[in-house]
């Protein structure tokens, strides 16, 4: 070896996407769409609570330009960071959290005359209790698997889609005005169009298209005008306690610290889909950090004279949308937002886009909320019937309170908090239920249903002798039973993943004669999947190996010949394991690269197949378990 090649350094990892810098022009373009994106979610808390509180037009102004210039200043926290310890450096837009709305209105009507100071105290004090608490709840965060982040993201989308229908459907003499509807509608298909026929950059700015054009049409034919850019000042400027000195009020406090910590479950699901949009693993660290900048945006907001912060659910929607994965395009929304916030004439400029043009494009991010919900719920087994239950509990009562929020009137004022929204009383049913079936009592994952019906738990496994436990895991595999009874050895377990492993352990430390019996007791791939469907029950149990019947000839053909060759390099059944996403080509590609395969090699993978076929199984014998605990336990003990 050259003495160059010894010192030379290793190669440069590749920029990840979340941090290469677009050109400044597709810069620019991309954070004005997520800033139209956010804009009516943002204006709509402070126009809420100032009109319930009787507040002035000078002072709502005030609060929405407060508002704007804060979202800047939260975003960049967010997405560049404070030293390394605040900002999840994530493409996320932070704004006013809407659940705060209820508590914050009914805080300032009790204050008296001087609403505000009241609540900017206790918006002071939660935005520190969230700084301080985001390590605590980092380290509960095993009790927020797939389930209860992807239906509270479920049940953020679709809760936010009545605010959709509030912008897209108006009414004229008691019936939706036909002309407001095309708006909604035309925006809406424009953003589709753009998605299907337009490619690179401009398929990125479909919302923004659908934005524009929708409001240029409404604007030539007279329903809607820019007189109010005309009229507005052309600096507008917040200062620190703009409304005087904060006030501590204990309940107040209380009622908002309430609202953080639904919030910090809002964040956490916001911050694990947009890390699987952008292919970037999230660990307990990204979300304490997250919640960190959560917390300080707060703090920040009660002294610039705004509100509580989130992640907004509605930017993750266009991330997901655009497929811009950038942190720099929300870092570029900021400096729009700032604008905004010191530009009242920028602001009425945007002010003048239609509600229904608006509630066009907020229907496609919110539902896209929605579908990243699902997919984060799809990681789970959606067999389960408790998590069948808690995704739909959760989601029926979400869309009670949204459908009916007078709902929360009925209960005593100190828990409507809690009943408040769709998306608090949906986050906090999805918590509450993942404790009650996986963390509480004998249903945290510890029993086990036999193929039969009939069910045993862990701690009668652990009692049995070796005969009973083969039986019980009988269905495992084919005909051996030696891993069963080898496993068997190794009781008592502590949960079921330990038994999986255990199992899985045995069959790769086995000696060389049983694991080549092992190997010859299952079907060829050919004999598998080109016998009828009883023949192949009776072959075999596995699941997977069953998902591929529409073969050609071709592939046929090519099926026999692969297995007949691998049979004939290695004097064994050419085993796989397939699941439900499989294709014929995908196996017989497999089967032809790993002919090169050494026969030392060869018999590792085939194991591993015969490993993955078990595993299936597993799954279909542990109907009443959690089949994807193992992997949350590794998951965050990764993360520790």
């Amino acid at each position: 070896m050259s003495d160059t090649a010894a010192t030379a350094s290793p190669a440069t990892p590749p920029t990840h996407p979340v941090d290469v810098v677009p050109p400044a022009p597709k810069l620019a373009a991309l954070g004005l769409q997520h800033v139209l994106a956010f804009y009516a979610g943002a204006v709509i808390v402070p126009l809420l609570i100032a009109g319930s509180l009787g507040l002035d037009e000078a002072t709502t102004i005030h609060l929405i330009n407060a508002d704007l210039l804060t979202c800047g200043l939260a975003t960049l926290i967010q997405a560049v960071g404070v030293g390394k310890h605040i900002g999840v450096r994530l493409p996320i837009i932070q704004g006013v959290t809407t659940t705060a709305v209820s508590p914050i209105i009914a805080i300032g009507m009790s204050a008296g005359d001087q609403p505000l100071p009241t609540i900017y105290g206790a918006i002071i004090a939660a935005g520190i209790f969230t700084f301080f608490a985001a390590p605590v709840f980092g380290r509960v965060l095993k009790y927020f698997p797939p389930i209860v982040t992807g239906t509270v993201l479920l049940v953020m989308g679709t809760s936010l889609l009545a605010v959709s229908a509030n912008d897209f459907v108006n009414y004229a003499d008691g019936v939706p005005a036909a002309r407001d509807l095309l708006y909604g509608f035309g925006t809406l298909a424009i953003i589709i169009v753009v998605q299907r026929f337009f490619r690179g950059f401009l398929g990125t700015l479909s919302v923004l298209l659908g934005l524009v054009i929708g409001t240029g049409v409404a604007f030539v034919l007279g329903d809607t005008s820019f007189d109010g850019v005309r009229e507005a000042d052309a600096i507008g400027m917040t200062t620190p306690f703009y409304f005087g000195m904060p006030k501590f009020d204990i309940m107040a406090i209380l009622s908002l610290i309430i609202v953080m910590i639904i919030t910090m479950v809002e964040t956490t699901g916001d911050v694990f889909a947009t890390g699987e949009i952008v292919k970037k693993r999230i660990k307990r660290d990204d979300v304490v950090r997250a919640i960190r900048a959560d917390g300080l945006s707060t703090t920040l907001g009660g002294v610039m004279n705004s509100f509580p912060y989130t992640c907004f659910a509605q930017n993750v929607g266009l991330v997901r949308l655009t497929g811009v994965k950038s942190r720099w395009v929300a870092v570029s929304a900021a400096g729009f937002m700032i604008i905004l916030g010191l530009l009242p004439k920028a602001a009425a400029i945007v002010a003048a886009i239609p509600s229904p043009v608006l509630g066009g494009a907020s229907l496609a991010l919110f539902a896209n909320v929605a579908w990243a919900g699902l997919q984060t719920i799809a990681k789970e087994d959606i067999a389960d019937g408790r998590n069948a239950a808690i995704v739909t509990t959760a989601l029926g009562l979400a869309m009670l309170v949204t459908f009916k929020p007078d709902v929360a009137t009925a209960f005593p004022e100190w828990a409507q908090i809690f009943v408040s929204s769709g998306m608090s009383i949906g986050a906090i049913t999805a918590i509450l239920l993942n404790l009650l079936f996986f963390h509480v009592g004998s249903q945290s994952g510890d029993d086990v249903s036999r193929l039969d019906g009939t069910g045993v738990s862990l701690k009668e496994l652990n009692e049995m002798d070796r005969d009973s436990f083969v039986g019980a895991l009988r269905p495992l595999f084919n005909n051996e039973t030696w891993p069963l009874e080898a496993a068997w050895e190794l009781r008592p377990f502590q949960d079921v993943s330990q038994l999986r492993e255990a199992i899985q352990v045995t069959v790769l430390t086995a000696p060389s004669d049983q694991r080549r019996a092992l190997i010859h007791d299952y079907p060829a791939m050919d004999e598998l999947l080109l016998a009828d469907s009883d023949t192949a029950a009776t072959i075999s149990a596995d699941r997977g190996s069953l998902a591929l019947d529409d073969l050609d000839d071709v592939q046929t053909q090519q099926l026999i010949d692969v297995s007949r060759a691998y049979r004939e390099r290695f004097d064994m059944p050419f085993v796989a394991y397939l699941d439900t996403n499989d294709s014929a080509d995908r196996v017989i590609d497999a089967g032809v690269r790993r002919l090169s395969n050494s026969d030392e090699l060869e018999q590792r993978v085939v194991l591993s197949e015969i490993i993955e076929i078990a595993n299936d199984r597993f799954d279909i014998l542990l109907a009443d378990a959690n089949p994807v605990r193992a992997y949350w336990d590794r998951k965050f003990t990764e993360v520790e």
